[in-house]
């Protein structure tokens, strides 16, 4: 299995994937500029680890290691020197990075000390900027970096990549080539999701795999990148991004779909079958819940092509 997303939402599905995948790698956007990461990486030009942090934690085992782990990488700083708002875990992987000159082996050691349950790849070699086409008043402006685009007050309708042709990492390459199945999202659709599609190398990739696909789709819109899109129009986006891509299934969250025969025209579109099914967690948040995503993860997983 092969999860392409980053931050809250490839946690989501890593944390579902994780017990139901003998065999798991997560590929990770590049592309964070905001907080902890994003001071990383403008003073020591490395990759944003973030997400990467993320997808560790969330690939991490159920028992006491695994937890107290989790924790530990997952802890920020709270001081009032320069200290403040770093994740244990950031400082943790560059620290690798620096000792070993590797980015890939360097998350590799991290996730043997967690136990983790997957490996987690960045998806390019290098770090990326987001580019957003973004539509307010009627006047399409361009907005650059991830957190600019995620907290735009206008409707993001498009995202380009910088560089445009960035190199994209090996091994995640040839994770998704000898996959079995790919699984999108859920997560920040436009700044998680959508970039993987505009990496040249993992774009062909996604085309030549013999791997059967997964979109998961989100429980709410996004304040700012998809504010009033219904769970059809997240689809019919991805669609716009990537022409090429076609998909098996589309698992959706029976309470959030309002129009159920749009939602399935829009997967039809794509080549997949809707699957409705109670994923939300039951505090009423936003949020899927694990066990409940990991069942229906499994069922798809078991049918026969």
């Amino acid at each position: 299995m092969v999860a392409l997303g980053g931050g809250h939402g490839l946690h989501a599905s890593l944390s579902a994937l994780r017990k139901v995948a003998p065999d798991l790698t997560a590929v990770v956007t590049v592309a964070d500029d905001g907080g902890s990461s994003g001071r990383l990486r403008r003073e020591l030009g490395v990759l944003p680890p973030g997400d990467l942090r993320m997808a560790l934690a969330a690939l991490c085992g159920d028992d006491q290691w695994g937890k107290t782990w989790s924790e530990v990488v997952q802890h920020r700083f709270r001081s009032e020197g320069e200290l403040h708002g770093h994740a244990v875990g950031n400082l943790l992987i560059v620290a690798l990075w620096e000792l070993l000159g590797d980015p890939v082996a360097g998350l590799d050691w991290v996730g043997r000390l967690l136990g983790a349950h997957g490996r987690v790849l960045p998806m390019a070699s290098v770090p990326l900027d987001i580019q957003a086409e973004v539509e307010l008043d009627g006047r399409i402006t361009t907005v650059r970096g991830q957190v600019a685009c995620a907290l735009t007050p206008g409707r993001v309708r498009s995202i380009s990549l910088l560089p445009p042709d960035p190199p994209a990492c090996p091994q995640a390459v040839t994770a998704i080539e000898e996959a079995d199945w790919v699984v999108f999202g859920p997560g920040s659709w436009f700044t998680s999701v959508l970039p993987h599609l505009k990496v040249p190398e993992l774009a062909a990739a996604l085309q030549s795999t013999a791997a059967r696909r997964v979109v998961i789709l989100n429980l709410a819109p996004q304040a700012g990148e998809t504010d009033g899109f219904s769970p059809e129009k997240h689809l019919e986006v991805l669609r716009e991004h990537a022409p090429w891509l076609s998909v098996d299934a589309v698992v959706a969250d029976e309470g959030v779909v309002g129009d159920v025969r749009a939602l399935e025209k829009a997967a039809w579109s794509l080549g997949g079958r809707l699957v409705l099914a109670d994923v939300a967690a039951g505090d009423g948040s936003p949020k899927h819940d694990g066990p409940r995503l990991a069942t229906v993860l499994d069922e798809i997983f078991r049918e026969k092509r």
